[in-house]
């Protein structure tokens, strides 16, 4: 690929990240504060959100099988774009649960799973170089900021409505450019079958889990955070505020990736963002004033940044080169699907008689218990003799 090419590429995949962030910076901090507007319940908020995160569990690993059976990556990540932002339209004209229920189920089909062929295409067109991958998924970081402050001024001064205007417009500016992204093709050398079953060892499964307990343990953060502040006195502006901190201090690891991971092994990293988690969720159990909660936001640049960027190259080196695209999806069905699903769920039907303030101590704990199994398996494999770095060298030699 020359220079020009790959300037090009890396532009379209840029602007791919920046406007699915963009989108995601209306929805994460707002369509569950709509819906609660809307007088649904904290259990009826939960469910929808269960149903958004059991698509993320299903569909990209289907999505995921086809891509890489028939190598039709690109036409299914272009298909999932347009018809995504085709069914948003249907939000625009109902506010009755069991019609909102029906649409988030038929719109996370296609939705859920943009975003691991994303993460897949971008490992293919890196290349050698995936260590700068926090450098091309800053842009969606940068995105969540700019939307997620501009939309909550805009919803102090017009209908909270706008959030949907919003999310259809971003979505359907991300399904025109994404025709843009480049055909790849790998030749293959050993069958497809052959390649998914070697998916399946423990290293692979153990992680896969412990990234299930962790996303688990953000269901309360990305399912009530912005109804927790509300509740404590706070208005839309501080809000945005709030979770732009966060994404602002994500960037900020992100776009030092290939720093970080040249003096930190993968699980060390992983198994510190354990740690911080913890005590980020242990200390919202607690805080109430503006001050500490703003800074409790920077450290969203380890429970998500530095895991994120972690998972997916874990993911990546783990993952035979023949099924990358359903390794990627695997992880985030298990992860952002699963967990976040079940977190959604137990969030919703414990948000009536416990609060939020008591689940942000249910998380940590969560939390605790994903640390601690990953690091106990680490350290494990390490007195076997079965570090890391020979296990990947073991997965690189029969890849090639």
């Amino acid at each position: 690929m020359n220079t020009d090419r790959a300037g090009i590429v890396r532009f379209v995949i840029r602007s791919q990240y920046f406007l699915y962030f963009g989108v995601l910076g209306i929805f994460i901090p707002y369509f569950n504060l709509y819906c609660y507007h809307l007088g649904f319940n904290g259990f009826q908020i939960g469910i929808l959100s269960s149903i958004r995160s059991f698509a993320l569990v299903l569909f990209p690993l289907f999505w995921g099988i086809m891509a890489d059976r028939f190598h039709i990556r690109r036409p299914l990540y272009i298909l999932c774009n347009f018809i995504s932002s085709a069914i948003w339209i249907s939000y625009l004209h109902t506010i009755n649960f069991w019609a909102m229920v029906a649409i988030t189920f038929f719109y996370g089909i296609f939705y859920a799973p943009i975003i691991p062929f994303l993460e897949a295409f971008t490992m293919d067109i890196l290349n050698e170089n995936k260590n700068i991958y926090g450098r091309i998924r800053a842009w969606g970081s940068i995105s969540f900021i700019l939307v997620v402050l501009l939309v909550g001024k805009m919803m102090d001064v017009y209908s909270i409505r706008l959030i949907l205007v919003g999310i259809f417009v971003g979505s359907c500016v991300q399904a025109i450019l994404s025709t843009g992204i480049p055909k790849i093709s790998i030749p293959r050398k050993e069958p497809f079958v052959a390649k998914k079953k070697a998916l399946f060892n423990t290293r692979v499964v153990v992680f896969l889990f412990c990234g299930f307990l962790m996303l688990f343990s953000h269901g309360t953060y990305y399912g009530f955070y912005s109804i927790h502040l509300e509740n404590l006195g706070y208005g839309n502006t501080f809000i945005g505020i709030a979770w732009a901190m966060a994404s602002i201090a994500e960037i900020l690891v992100m776009i030092n990736s290939d720093r970080i991971f040249k003096q930190f092994s993968l699980e060390n990293v992983l198994a510190f963002s354990f740690l911080v988690a913890a005590i980020r969720w242990f200390a919202l159990f607690y805080v109430t004033s503006p001050v500490a909660i703003l800074l409790l936001q920077i450290f969203h640049s380890v429970t998500y940044g530095t895991f994120h960027m972690a998972s997916i190259l874990y993911m990546d080196l783990l993952t035979p080169e023949k099924a990358k695209t359903l390794g990627q999806a695997l992880n985030n069905a298990l992860t952002y699907g699963l967990g976040m699903m079940v977190g959604f769920l137990i969030n919703g039907y414990l948000y009536e008689s416990m609060g939020s303030s008591a689940l942000f101590m249910m998380s940590c704990l969560i939390a605790l218990a994903g640390g601690g199994l990953l690091k106990g398996f680490q350290i494990f494999n390490c007195r076997l003799g079965e570090g890391l770095h020979a296990k990947i060298e073991n997965r690189i030699d029969g890849n090639s």
